[in-house]
C-alpha cells in the first residue's frame, strides 16, 4: 500500500478520490441545507394554517369549555392556552403578521417579548447522512391572541422534536455503493492518465540499455503523441551521435595505425638499445590507448543482438580462457539462471574485471550466486585495495590509481569504464569495495530474464 501511494498512479487516484468525495459531500450538504430550509418553510406554513383554524374554532366554543377543548385540540408544535397576555415585543414577527392577516379585523395578534423555554434549547437537525447537524431556524415564539369577544389567549409556536442523532445505518445502503463506484472511477481515470507516462518512463529506462530499441508508437492523446514523437527524435539523434563518434574514432584509429607502424619500424634503427626500448614501450602504450579508446566508444554502441544466455556457462568459459592464458583464476558457486544479453559484450565485461584483478592483485577469485532475482558475481583479488576516496573515481575514463603508464604496470584506465558501460546496458551495475580480509572485491549485478516481463 505504501508503494502504491508513493507511485504516480496512487497519488492521482487519491487526489481524484478525495476530490470526488469532497465534491459529493459539499453537494449533498448544500442539498440537505436546501431541503431543511424548504421543510422549515412548509412547517411554518402548516402551523400558520393550524393556528388560524384553532383560534377560530376556540372562539366558537363557550368560554367555560375552552380550557377543556384546548386540552384536547392542542397538538405537538402548536399550543393555545387561556391566560393573561405577556409583555409585548418591540416588533411583530412574520408569523404574528401572517396570522393577523389571515384572521382579519376583530382579532389582535402581538408577539410576546419572551419565548417558550423549548425555543432556548439547542435543536439540531441531521444533514449529510447524519454525520453533521444544522440549527433549526423555523418559527418558535409566543403570541398574545385577543378574540373578538375580548378573551385573552396565549399561542405557543414550538420547534420540532430534536433528532435522536447518530449515523443512520440505513444510509449504508447508499454510501457504500456510492464510495465504491467513485473509487473504481477514480482508479480507472488514474490508470488511464498515468499509463502513457509509465510507458514513456519504461522506454527511457530501456533506452539506457539498448539505444537501438524500437521507437515508441504514436498513439493516445495529442500531448502523448507529441511527447512520444519528441522521444523518438531524441533517440534517433543520440543513436546518430554515437554512430558518428564511433565512426570518427574508428577512422582516427585506422589513420593512426600507419604512422605508428612506420614509427615502430624506424625505432628499430635506433642504435641506443636502452632508448629504443623506452621509445618502443611508449609507442606500444599509445597503440594500446588507441585500441582501448575505440573499444570504449563501441561499448556505448549496442549493435550486437541480444540473446538468451546461461550465466554459469558463460562464466566457466571466461574463467577457463583466463586460466589458459596463465592467469590465476578460481570459480565457485552457481547462479542457475538465464539472462538476456550480448555474449561478446558480457565476455569483454567479465574479462576486463578478471584482468584487472589479476593485474593488480595477482589472482582473481570469482564467486557467483543468486539474490533477489538477480545474479551476483563477485571478483576478489589479493592486492592492496584502493583508497576509499578513489573508489568512485576509478570508473572515470583514463583514470588510474597508479599514475604510471609503463607496460609493466599495464592498463590505460579504460577497463572498468568499459565494464560498467556494458553492465548498465544489460540493466546491471558494478560496485567496488575493499574486502575486510584484504584485497579489492568487485560486485557485478545482472538481472534475471523473465520471458513475460
Amino acid at each position: 500500500m505504501k508503494a502504491f501511494l508513493g507511485s504516480m498512479t496512487g497519488r492521482v487516484f487519491v487526489t481524484l478520490l478525495l476530490g470526488m468525495v469532497i465534491s459529493a459531500a459539499l453537494t449533498q450538504l448544500a442539498a440537505d441545507h436546501e431541503r431543511l430550509r424548504q421543510f422549515e418553510q412548509q412547517r411554518d406554513q402548516h402551523l400558520l394554517e393550524r393556528a388560524e383554524q384553532l383560534v377560530m374554532a376556540t372562539e366558537i366554543v363557550p368560554a367555560s369549555a375552552r380550557m377543556v377543548y384546548l386540552s384536547v385540540a392542542n397538538r405537538p408544535g402548536l399550543r393555545l392556552e387561556v391566560g393573561t397576555p405577556q409583555p409585548v415585543a418591540g416588533a411583530h414577527t412574520w408569523f404574528a403578521r401572517s396570522l393577523a392577516t389571515r384572521l382579519g379585523p376583530g382579532y389582535t395578534i402581538t408577539s410576546a417579548a419572551n419565548r417558550p423555554p423549548s425555543c432556548e434549547l439547542p435543536n439540531q437537525q441531521p444533514v449529510l447522512y447524519g454525520l453533521m447537524y444544522a440549527q433549526w431556524r423555523g418559527a418558535c415564539e409566543l403570541l398574545n391572541v385577543r378574540l373578538r369577544d375580548g378573551a385573552e389567549l396565549r399561542l405557543s409556536v414550538l420547534p420540532p422534536r430534536p433528532s435522536a442523532g447518530g449515523f443512520d445505518p440505513e444510509y449504508r445502503t447508499v454510501i457504500i455503493p456510492f464510495l465504491l463506484s467513485i473509487a473504481l472511477l477514480a482508479y480507472a481515470v488514474a490508470r488511464m492518465t498515468t499509463r502513457p507516462l509509465k510507458q514513456l518512463a519504461k522506454a527511457a529506462q530501456d533506452l539506457g540499455h539498448d539505444i537501438n530499441r524500437a521507437p515508441l508508437a504514436l498513439t493516445g492523446a495529442s500531448e502523448i503523441r507529441q511527447a512520444s514523437a519528441a522521444f523518438n527524435a531524441m533517440q534517433a539523434r543520440i543513436r546518430q551521435y554515437i554512430f558518428q563518434r564511433t565512426q570518427m574514432l574508428a577512422a582516427i584509429t585506422h589513420d593512426l595505425q600507419t604512422p605508428l607502424t612506420r614509427m615502430r619500424l624506424r625505432l628499430e634503427k635506433v642504435p641506443d638499445a636502452e632508448l629504443q626500448e623506452r621509445l618502443i614501450g611508449d609507442l606500444s602504450a599509445m597503440q594500446e590507448m588507441v585500441r582501448e579508446g575505440l573499444v570504449l566508444a563501441r561499448s556505448m554502441d549496442t549493435t550486437e543482438t541480444m540473446q538468451l544466455l546461461d550465466l554459469d556457462s558463460l562464466l566457466e568459459a571466461v574463467c577457463a580462457d583466463a586460466s589458459d592464458a596463465g592467469q590465476q583464476v578460481g570459480l565457485s558457486g552457481r547462479a542457475g539462471m538465464a539472462l538476456l544479453g550480448r555474449p561478446l559484450d558480457l565476455r569483454r565485461c567479465l574479462g576486463n574485471l578478471i584482468d584487472n584483478a589479476v593485474k593488480y592483485g595477482r589472482e582473481a577469485r570469482v564467486s557467483v550466486d543468486r539474490i533477489n532475482g538477480a545474479a551476483r558475481v563477485r571478483i576478489r583479488d589479493s592486492g592492496p585495495g584502493i583508497p576509499q576516496a578513489e573508489l568512485g573515481r576509478v570508473f572515470d575514463p583514463f583514470y588510474r590509481v597508479e599514475t604510471s603508464r609503463s607496460r609493466e604496470s599495464g592498463g590505460t584506465g579504460l577497463g572498468l569504464t568499459i565494464a560498467r558501460n556494458i553492465a548498465e546496458q544489460h540493466g546491471g551495475s558494478i560496485a567496488l569495495a575493499n574486502h575486510p580480509e584484504g584485497g579489492l572485491e568487485v560486485t557485478l549485478m545482472l538481472p534475471e530474464y523473465y520471458p513475460n516481463k
